[in-house]
């Protein structure tokens, strides 16, 4: 396989001629760009471009860390973040971070490390602190990581409205209200304080329960249903992310409950 030198080599040029050329870090003249390219073509030479990209600090890579891709919102997240960075030039790193504790902080030291480029996370299980360490570019989905780091959300307290009118519209009485954890801070619980809200407005019965942080798994959303289901909770009205609803709902349908007859559902 050809390398650098014998590019140099066939151009007849000095091998920091070929390099300056390669990196665009110095002027080489059109003449002389010519014979280097004439030589790769016919060396049949690719250019190193990890190399390249660490001369100019940079990799053209963006670690997107995710707790688990076949959650249906992280799996459509994914996709659309891969295109977009494709777009601006950039390739993606994907990390499954639920498969281990310490993954989150391997690919921020990743980071440090000028191994990527940036970082986007959804996943929050590190202390707020270790991102205040870090700056250099992050960008966090629906958690607060610090003044530096811009998050990105949706009108979540719109969400929670729509949500809680459509159900008493449907004439739910009787609410299953699935929430995140509240320990930590995020945009993600206006959603949930909106909701709330509403149906004490309307004086609609609320059974509000609180998930663990950071748990996404289909294995912790069946744990979730069958306490639910095991404390006889009265209800004819569920909101919840769509993989808990589905579980939910598949329970319910299992327990005879005719859907939406006597239960209606809002994702």
């Amino acid at each position: 396989m050809a390398g650098i030198k014998d590019v140099a080599k066939r151009a007849r040029v000095g091998v920091g001629t070929v390099s300056r050329m390669l990196n665009d870090s110095g002027y080489v003249a059109e003449g002389t760009r010519e014979k280097i390219e004439i030589a790769m073509k016919e060396l049949n030479y690719t250019p190193n471009e990890l190399a390249r990209n660490l001369y100019h600090k940079r990799t053209g890579i963006i670690a997107v860390l995710v707790p688990n891709v076949s959650n249906p919102f992280f799996s459509e997240f994914v996709d659309h973040v891969e295109a977009e960075l494709y777009e601006t030039g950039f390739k993606m790193m994907l990390c499954n971070a639920a498969k281990a504790c310490s993954a989150e902080r391997e690919y921020l030291d990743m980071l440090n490390r000028h191994i990527v480029d940036g970082v986007i996370t959804g996943v929050h299980s590190l202390d707020v602190e270790e991102y205040k360490k870090i700056h250099k570019p992050i960008v966090a989905l629906d958690r607060y990581l610090g003044e530096h780091i811009p998050v990105v959300a949706v009108d979540h307290k719109e969400g929670g409205r729509l949500a809680a009118e459509t159900l008493i519209d449907c004439g739910c009485r009787k609410i299953l209200h699935f929430k995140g954890a509240t320990a930590v801070k995020s945009p993600y619980h206006d959603r949930h304080y909106e909701f709330e809200r509403v149906m004490k407005k309307n004086q609609v019965e609320t059974y509000s329960y609180e998930l663990e942080w950071n748990r996404f798994d289909s294995e912790y959303y069946r744990e979730v249903v069958a306490d639910v289901f095991s404390k006889e909770i009265d209800f004819d009205g569920v909101f919840a992310v769509d993989e808990l609803a589905i579980e939910c709902m598949n329970e319910a349908i299992r327990r005879h409950f005719k859907v939406p007859r006597d239960v209606k559902f809002v994702a």
